[in-house]
């Protein structure tokens, strides 16, 4: 029997279906790309935005029609909102979160190989699973894990040979008004700083390049822990010094900080150690303090500036990424003037900008949506202008310059690999030694554009 997995959204979501997939195979089940063939279907779901849970409602009345005709269990998990669940209890045949994953045998056991139809409901408890079927008027009632140790010490079955993501923190306890994450995953929970080093370790031992450290705010790490475990800096230099120990050649990345708990001492650590990659994720969402305090982001336009201050004076190699949105509720012409001279004082190597949309469930989702669509979509592309114009200055003055580069596979272009420097700066070159990609290759600069490099390859 076959099963098929739909991931959306961020990197947590793609680390999770990995522990996802663990526990399928286990049970014997296969993975497939063809959902045709599936006995088992699910989603991985993502409440960043409304957009990726219409996929979800989109899919799923798929999958229902599909049912009438054979037999298959539908599950749904990953970031929920409470209301979200209760609607999807009478559309899916399980529900369940992330730290439930362990009871996932047993709920597919209760289930069989026979077609049910979920039975409705109005009322979901956040705290237990839901499972209905054809055979009983009555709802079947599994106990979740109290905590996230057991999700955790699942193996994941990893997508690439060469490049993991290793969850060190799950939940959020930021509450961003445009933000639903504190609703769907929880409160901030650290995993022991023992099992992280662990799993790295294993990865490293097996070859691996690139490892990116995940958490909704992973510089928040250890803080719920009160003394009882390490703080984020501290798991940084632990892997510093094995790294300058170990012998091998990798690159650790991490993956969403705020800029409220991002202290000199991480930065300081990154510069010290060769394995901890000089590329720092910074979301600044807004360049204006009254955006910011409206956003609920807890820290100043200055506070920012002297995160960005520091990791220039200390790591000057640096590329710096971040977040930013457009058309947030009842921003001015001023404020956003001021987010774009933030992005033009910051010269970020990459910028992911949002046109924002309401998201049910945040606290700002009673509010206006006042921004007209027209006047979004003008503020992304000056924002994108600008930062099309820094990283274009920062990838040209690389011409000439030799540097290291992870090959992930082929490019589209005929006869190239393609791959990313340490700074995450996408590159190709010509080669068609295919036996390359997963390793780290030297690369002379050659020509660049916005958004990329090209070169060629340098043989020992």
């Amino acid at each position: 029997m076959k099963y098929y997995l739909l991931p959306l959204g961020c990197q947590m979501n793609q680390s999770d279906t990995e522990r996802v997939r663990t526990v399928l195979n286990k049970m014997g089940f296969t993975s497939t790309d063809n959902e045709e063939e599936a006995s088992i279907l699910g989603i991985i779901a993502c409440s960043v935005r409304q957009k990726g849970i219409d996929k979800v409602y989109s899919r799923i009345l798929k999958w229902n029609d599909m049912k009438q005709s054979r037999n298959c269990i539908t599950f749904v998990s990953g970031c929920l909102l409470p209301a979200d669940r209760t609607r999807f209890l009478k559309l899916f045949d399980l529900v369940f979160t992330m730290n439930e994953l362990p009871e996932l045998p047993d709920m597919i056991r209760q289930y069989g190989t026979n077609i049910y139809t979920p039975m409705m409901t109005d009322k979901v408890d956040k705290d237990i699973i839901y499972i209905t079927t054809t055979l009983s008027d009555r709802k079947h009632i599994i106990n979740p894990s109290a905590n996230m140790e057991r999700f955790w010490e699942i193996q994941p079955d990893y997508n690439s040979s060469f490049d993991a993501f290793i969850p060190i923190q799950n939940g959020c306890n930021k509450f961003c008004t445009y933000c639903a994450v504190p609703y769907t995953r929880g409160r901030e929970v650290s995993r022991h700083s023992e099992d992280i080093m662990k799993e790295l370790k294993s990865l490293v031992e097996n070859g691996y390049k690139s490892i990116t450290l995940l958490g909704q705010n992973v510089n928040s790490y250890g803080l719920d822990k009160k003394g009882e475990e390490i703080n984020f800096a501290e798991l940084l230099r632990r892997i510093g010094k094995y790294g300058d120990s170990s012998g091998k050649d990798f690159w650790v990345y991490f993956t969403s900080p705020h800029p409220r708990d991002m202290s000199d001492e991480v930065i300081e650590v990154i510069s010290q150690y060769r394995c901890l990659a000089k590329q720092i994720h910074l979301p600044i969402q807004s360049g204006d303090n009254a955006m910011l305090k409206r956003m609920n982001r807890n820290h100043s336009i200055d506070d920012y500036r002297h995160i960005i201050n520091c990791i220039r004076t200390l790591i000057p190699e640096a590329t710096i990424f971040t977040d930013i949105i457009v058309g947030f509720t009842g921003e001015t012409e001023e404020e956003f003037e001021n987010s774009r001279r933030a992005m033009e004082e910051f010269k970020y190597n990459m910028a992911y900008i949002a046109q924002y949309s309401v998201r049910p469930g945040a606290v700002a989702s009673s509010w206006a949506d006042d921004v007209p669509k027209e006047i979004k979509r003008k503020r992304y592309h000056i924002l994108t202008d600008e930062l099309m114009k820094h990283s274009l200055e920062y990838n040209k003055g690389m011409i000439g310059k030799t540097v290291r580069v992870l090959v992930s596979g082929e490019d589209r272009k005929k006869g190239y690999l393609t791959g990313h420097t340490e700074g995450k700066i996408v590159i190709r070159f010509y080669s068609e030694d295919k036996s390359l990609c997963g390793s780290i290759v030297n690369v002379k600069v050659t020509s660049a554009t916005a958004l990329s490099i090209e070169g060629e390859l340098i043989v020992k």
